[in-house]
């Protein structure tokens, strides 16, 4: 009998994780290595926001905290769902937690039982099935694909919902893609999910402050208040603050929910660290101006990299309207050689053949549910990208 429990053994490590941590072991021993999978951006936490963690700790502002969060950021929590989303949820009806990763995993672990299906739009970020399946659930991913954008139809949606149906997790802009979703585009998905009382939705927004090329963003209760009593809306300080090592995510949701999810967490991590939450009140109720710099900043990252890539005929794209990620099809890719004589049978070889003969580390389609295909991060400096983008370049147009 295996010491280890069974649910165990039906998940896998973070594929991003380890990408990343492959990529740091080969720095460590001296490689050349352009880590291209990290999710996080490599700009600094604003200094109000980490001024105001040191007068936190000043002020002796260590100590437990409500499991759920102090009263001062869930009010700011309030505040910020109904001035930049339209929603209005009350402090009864938010949760905050170490991360969005937690608000996710508090929802499923408090409502899934063995049978019940969480729908997941493919490619998706890696996470999301493994929760599902830690929490008893079954995983059903909803496949889309390049010719339309990475986009989810309201009829493929509707193809996908059954009576065992209880969950459907949307992540809009999207990681690994960048796709982001028009207000339109989401009416169509509410209609479907109006004819079905029994699917709950899990909305992740994470990206919300992402977006580009003027496009004006938009979430799911937002545009269809009437899923609200069963929707959970989550998000988070950790992109658009640069704040990913504070670990501070927060959920909107009805009040029963967010109540077992506190209860949940009460067993589990108790409240998030009481410094990071001050941080967090900040973010929220600071100045917000930085914002709209990281989104230029961003945007231009990623419009070089399409002008160094674009025309690259072993790749194909599609210009992501947010986040900070490029899903690249690297089909055409497959049968062929390396100039170091690797011959690439499938995405796992062309993944370790960047690594090893480029020094680039991306991570496999796979991990998102969607081969064969990698995902990079442009969240980096226009130096190390413009670097990686010749190192891309050069290794596909030098396959044979």
């Amino acid at each position: 009998m295996s010491f280890f429990s069974y649910s165990l053994a039906r998940i896998k490590p973070s594929p991003t994780i380890a990408v990343t941590n492959k990529a740091r072991e080969l720095k460590a021993s001296g490689h050349d290595v352009i880590d291209l999978g990290a999710g996080e951006p490599d700009i600094d936490t604003p200094e109000n926001v980490k001024q105001a963690a040191i007068a936190a700790i000043v002020s002796g502002k260590t100590k437990y905290t409500f499991v759920g969060g102090i009263p001062e950021l869930k009010a700011a929590i309030v505040a910020k769902f109904r001035r930049e989303n339209g929603i209005n949820y009350d402090s009864s009806r938010i949760i905050v937690s170490t991360g969005g990763k937690q608000v996710l995993y508090n929802a499923l672990m408090a409502t899934l039982n063995p049978g019940d299906e969480v729908l997941i739009p493919a490619p998706h970020w890696v996470s999301y099935p493994d929760m599902a399946l830690l929490g008893g659930g079954t995983p059903v991913s909803i496949e889309t694909g390049i010719d339309t954008g990475f986009k989810l139809t309201p009829s493929a949606l509707e193809r996908s919902i059954t009576p065992r149906t209880k969950w459907f997790i949307f992540n809009s802009p999207s990681n690994p893609t960048g796709v982001a979703y028009s207000r339109e585009e989401l009416k169509g998905l509410a209609s479907v999910l109006l004819r079905h009382s029994h699917v709950w939705i899990m909305v992740d927004d994470i990206y919300e402050h992402l977006v580009y090329d003027d496009f004006t963003f938009s979430t799911l209760v937002q545009v269809e208040p009437a899923l609200m009593d069963r929707a959970l809306t989550v998000n988070g300080v950790s992109k658009a603050y640069a704040m990913t090592g504070w670990r501070i995510g927060y959920g909107g949701g009805p009040k029963a929910l967010i109540q077992a999810m506190v209860t949940l967490q009460s067993q589990s991590t108790s409240n998030p660290c009481s410094i990071a939450q001050w941080a967090a009140l900040e973010a929220l109720e600071g100045p917000q101006d930085f914002l709209k710099r990281n989104i230029d900043l961003f945007q231009g990252r990623r419009d070089l990299v399409l002008s160094m890539l674009g025309d690259v005929e072993s790749l194909e794209s599609r210009t992501p309207q947010g986040a900070f990620y490029i899903y690249f099809s690297c089909s055409r890719c497959i049968g062929k050689t390396s100039s170091r004589g690797t011959v690439l049978k499938n995405e796992a070889d062309i993944v370790t053949a960047l690594l090893e003969e480029q020094g680039l580390a991306v991570v496999p389609g796979h991990a998102f549910g969607l081969s064969p295909f990698f995902r990079i991060s442009y969240a980096l400096s226009t130096d190390i990208l413009e670097e990686a983008c010749r190192r891309l370049r050069h290794f596909c147009e030098t396959l044979s």
